[in-house]
């Protein structure tokens, strides 16, 4: 009988801002597929809440409170990791926070703080798990980018554009460096996806919504939930000649021009 290569049992994930969201989703994609996971976030109480769904699968879940801005708090974490599993299979870079300010506006510090959280961060996330998975001669990683890595967004998201195109260039060069050993990193680029955070903003801008869903020909924001799919795909052996790639999970968002119009939409 053929093995399932979207089997992840035995093996050991980790992803950051496993409290809610796509980390949450990512952290549950990969336990429904076998893998025990290290749970990180800022938020360790909702942490604990993905931990009790994931060991009801029966995995195993550990959770770390963890600030991935912070250097000395990923190295413990790592040790962490190497105390509970002494491997690791998977990383997903998910944690992460811009911030809204116009190009004129935007100091210095915000956009030092900005890089520090969602690049120098997760390099170094990249790095320690890295040398973990070559070390075994094989792994995956997983960043979670952007549209806004490849194209603007305006709407004073200057920083945080900024910020997810290095982060494109780091999985692109990692992937580089690492594939020959057995190392896969790869970037997701989702579209708008629902969150408490885009929820405020559309709430107070009660046109943001209708002008996200114009670009998005699917007719829908995207959800959580909607990353679950390619986080097995890509943590697992059905991707293993995937590397280096930018995968939008976007709706069909980059697919259409500028001025394009979405298809007729049946009626729900």
């Amino acid at each position: 009988m053929t093995a399932n290569p979207f089997d992840l049992t035995g093996r050991v994930a980790m992803v950051s801002g496993a409290a809610s969201g796509m980390g949450q989703a990512m952290s549950l994609a990969v336990a429904e597929a076998g893998a025990d996971v290290v749970l990180v976030d800022i938020n360790p109480e909702g942490a604990q809440i993905t931990a009790q769904q994931i060991t009801q699968l029966g995995r195993k879940a550990v959770v770390v409170d963890c600030d991935v801005s912070d250097s000395e708090q990923i190295t413990s974490l790592f040790e962490e990791l190497d105390q509970q599993f002494g491997r690791i299979d998977f990383l997903g870079n998910v944690a992460g926070q811009g911030v809204l300010a116009s190009p004129t506006e935007l100091t210095l510090a915000q956009l030092q703080r900005v890089l520090q959280q969602l690049v120098i961060g997760r390099f170094f996330m990249c790095q320690q798990a890295g040398l973990r998975m070559l070390s075994q001669g094989r792994g995956s990683i997983v960043n979670i980018g952007s549209l806004a890595s490849t194209t603007a967004l305006g709407r004073s998201h200057i920083a945080y554009s900024m910020a997810m195109g290095a982060v494109v260039q780091m999985t692109r060069e990692l992937s580089t460096e690492w594939s020959a050993s057995g190392v896969r990193v790869n970037a997701i680029l989702p579209a708008q996806v629902t969150n408490p955070g885009l929820l405020k903003r559309m709430e107070a801008d009660p046109n943001l919504q209708q002008q996200f869903l114009s670009g998005i020909p699917a007719g829908r924001m995207g959800k959580p939930a909607d990353i679950k799919g390619l986080s097995v795909l890509l943590a697992s052996d059905a991707s293993s000649w995937i590397t280096g790639a930018l995968i939008p999970m976007d709706g069909g968002n980059t697919a259409m021009n500028a001025g394009g119009t979405p298809g007729h939409r049946p009626p729900a």
